[in-house]
């Protein structure tokens, strides 16, 4: 156990999660971090920054060397999303989609498609991954895309919403209702070759640079695009919302973070009735419950991460980091939004774009309730199995 600058903690790391941090971190000073407020302000994708990403080879960095990749744990990819989260997370975002688009191939793809595809994704072609609908929300027994079987494959329609990297990515896993059963099925469809229509590109609170938009879908393809088996599909989108909730959690801790080293900062050179803020157990308080609460979150968050094996996370954990982190970082940017006042109110201060960047935390990759009710169900099950 370590401590970053003496206050909160932080993760003992290994040869390769102190390398690609180390890259991380110079990619954040050199180039996102002065990026970040114009991407903020502009809310275009950062194509440059992608560009970077792919320089320093952290768009393959969780794929196997075989496949092209990196070949590092996911306890790697939350050191790589703490440090670029901390001055953009925007950027993060971003880059964590490429793993959670890759992610379905890598578990379930044939090995045909694992050598087609994820080389692809390595090199900074990305994989959106396409499963919320407009009605479905957090519900996907209520997706409506379907897939009919036919001659020589699938004839898949339907619209899904919220994609991420929807538009710079190139493919799509797509998950639909398939034959008769009702149940889901991935697929994987080319942005082009099966001429998907992508609008509505939603102009969001926070994490403007990234895209997120609609995917429209009416196209027929052979059957070496499905993905896994057939009816398999909830089972394959929950595996990799299971590691996404815990990259989402590294970039919450990331975002807390950040706030919480700018609010201390100011808590001890902003003066107010004689004497430096801090004095004002109004806010030392304040500032040491989020201390107590970062270093706690990120404990959970790296636990999680380096938990389950090739399997992925521990799903109890990931929840729990998911649902802690993200509500953690939510009162780490208030306080430090008290903490600055109407300085930290406007725009274009890290705070201000810090606030709006970290509310979607609490809603993507499974909102707070949803996982409450993971946590529960767990809860009632062992308990009803052991009393």
């Amino acid at each position: 156990m370590t401590w970053d600058g003496g206050i909160t903690w932080t993760p003992e790391l290994n040869e390769d999660e102190r390398r690609w941090q180390a890259v991380a971190e110079r990619l954040a000073v050199d180039h996102f971090a002065a990026r970040a407020a114009d991407i903020d302000a502009s809310g275009k994708y950062p194509w440059d920054n992608v560009e970077q990403l792919k320089a320093g080879r952290l768009t393959g960095l969780m794929l196997p060397r075989e496949y092209g990749g990196e070949g590092a744990s996911l306890a790697t990819g939350c050191a790589v999303a703490e440090t670029i989260a901390r001055v953009c997370a925007s950027t993060c975002t971003i880059w964590s989609s490429y793993a959670i688009g890759a992610l379905p191939v890598l578990y379930a793809g044939t090995e045909h498609q694992k050598r087609t595809y994820l080389p692809d994704v390595a090199a900074g072609h990305a994989i959106g991954f396409a499963l919320t609908e407009r009605h479905s929300g957090s519900d996907p027994s209520n997706v409506r895309t379907s897939a009919a079987r036919g001659d020589g494959g699938w004839a898949l329609r339907g619209e899904k919403w919220l994609v991420g990297n929807g538009g710079p990515a190139t493919r799509y896993t797509v998950f639909a209702k398939a034959g008769s059963s009702g149940k889901l099925t991935a697929f994987l469809l080319d942005r082009n070759g099966d001429r998907l229509v992508i609008d509505d590109y939603q102009d969001k609170m926070g994490l403007r640079g990234t895209t997120t938009s609609n995917l429209k879908i009416d196209c027929r393809v052979p059957p070496d695009r499905q993905v896994g088996d057939q009816d398999r599909g909830l089972a394959l989108a929950l595996r990799t919302l299971n590691t996404g909730r815990v990259l989402a959690a590294a970039l919450a801790c990331g975002i807390g973070e950040s706030a919480f080293r700018l609010a201390a900062h100011r808590a001890v050179t902003r003066e107010a009735f004689g004497g430096p803020i801090i004095d004002n157990q109004g806010i030392s308080f304040r500032l040491a419950d989020v201390a107590a609460e970062l270093s706690a979150a990120r404990m959970m968050t790296w636990q999680a991460a380096r938990s389950g094996g090739d399997g992925g996370p521990d799903r109890r954990l990931s929840s729990m980091a998911k649902l802690y982190a993200s509500e953690v970082a939510h009162r780490a940017v208030d306080t430090a939004l008290q903490v600055f006042g109407a300085e930290g109110y406007a725009k274009p201060h890290p705070v201000e774009r810090a606030y709006r960047d970290q509310r979607v935390l609490e809603i993507f990759e499974g909102s707070s309730e949803i996982q409450r009710l993971s946590i529960g169900r767990a809860i009632a099950g062992h308990y009803a199995h052991n009393t």
